[in-house]
């Protein structure tokens, strides 16, 4: 068997796709995979790093939404599907997985044309152009969110890492905290904005974190490799403030916390939901909006906070994150009503879609 998964890139995008494929070898450690993907984006790192086949095919970037520009948009997809239909007879791809962004749609179409089974995998609440298209040819349609818009979709969430997915995040804590040098006993607050959205949210952290130092909170803050670290002055007998350029232990950052206040990008939503943390959601205010449908589901259930950009503040954070990790059984409360909501075994879901679209072909 072998599959081809089309999700490049993003983060956003290559991580769950990668999450498959390690799905796909625990289950059959001779499966071939191959990751469609183009010069450009992340999945050149990020594929490689994790073992697995890279194929690259031209970029041909598409409108977010329906412009003139859509027009020219099959012309200039002409070479780039050609180019994914020779990596799906190369492969004798038995299936397309795709995840979004720039390499899906082509690798949809070669498909498509090739008479190869597609699955198509949704982490937004608000579909991409390229998913809303693959859809429509897909045997199978998996999306992250209960009310997606796509039409026979099956709601099973995002392929989350083993070391995510698998998390006690009570068990860990003790190790964690020690490993970034956070008291083992006083609430936390765990910080990070993600490479693009971080400025503002480090700029009200510093700002605030004095008071919440004062009310026996520590922080933990991921600033962004791209941003200058703040320039901190311990004061003695006073909890911790501890700002890192970025984490690559996401794992053991989640068992350290108690709650975190971030952006809400898909995978961040989909993975504090599996963990049970809660947070304060604060979507990014560019793009078409999905960022604040990504966490509303979340924050519906009890499971966190959403506050706008605009209205995130020191005076905020204050208001309304400081009482939840000064009252111990809203922490608990708020953690269970978010573990109840997130998804730990989507990677096997999907796994089990796969089989069933190269099944369909076989009928």
């Amino acid at each position: 068997m072998h599959v081809v998964l089309a999700g490049g890139g993003t983060a956003g995008h290559i991580e769950p796709a990668l999450a498959l494929a390690d799905a796909l070898r625990r289950q059959d450690p001779t499966v071939g995979i191959t990751a469609l993907g183009t010069e450009r984006g992340l999945e050149t790192r990020l594929v490689p790093e994790r073992g697995y086949d890279l194929a690259l095919i031209p970029a041909v970037p598409l409108p977010r939404k329906p412009t003139p520009e859509l027009i020219t948009v099959p012309g200039r997809l002409r070479g780039t599907i050609k180019a994914a239909e020779q990596i799906l007879e190369r492969t004798k791809a038995d299936c397309v997985v795709g995840f979004g962004g720039y390499v899906a749609l082509p690798g949809y179409l070669a498909a498509k044309r090739l008479g190869v089974p597609i699955v198509v995998h949704e982490a937004n609440a608000r579909p991409g152009l390229a998913n809303k298209i693959g859809s429509r040819y897909a045997a199978q349609v998996a999306v992250s969110t209960p009310d997606s818009k796509l039409r026979d979709a099956r709601y099973i969430g995002i392929p989350l890492r083993r070391s995510i997915a698998t998390l006690d995040r009570a068990a860990v804590r003790p190790q964690a905290r020690a490993a970034f040098g956070l008291d083992p006993s006083l609430p936390t607050l765990l910080v990070s904005g993600g490479s693009q959205g971080a400025r503002h949210l480090n700029e009200v952290v510093e700002r605030v974190a004095p008071y919440l130092q004062q009310a026996g909170i520590q922080v933990l803050h991921a600033v962004g490799p791209k941003n200058e670290l703040p320039q901190v002055h311990q004061m003695p007998g006073m909890p911790p403030y501890i700002p890192v350029p970025y984490v690559d232990r996401m794992d053991l950052a989640y068992a350290a916390a108690d709650m975190m206040l971030c952006r809400a990008g898909a995978m961040t939503v989909a993975e504090l939901s599996a963990v049970g943390l809660p947070a304060a959601y604060v979507p990014l205010p560019i793009g078409n909006g999905e960022q604040r449908l990504n966490a509303q589901p979340v924050v519906k259930a009890g499971g966190g906070l959403l506050v706008d950009d605009a209205d995130l503040t020191p005076e905020w954070v204050q208001r309304h994150v400081l009482p939840v990790l000064a009252d111990p059984h809203r922490l608990y409360e708020m953690s269970r009503a978010a573990s109840e909501f997130g998804r730990r075994d989507a990677d096997d879901l999907l796994v089990g879609m796969v089989y069933e679209a190269i099944a369909s072909r076989h009928r």
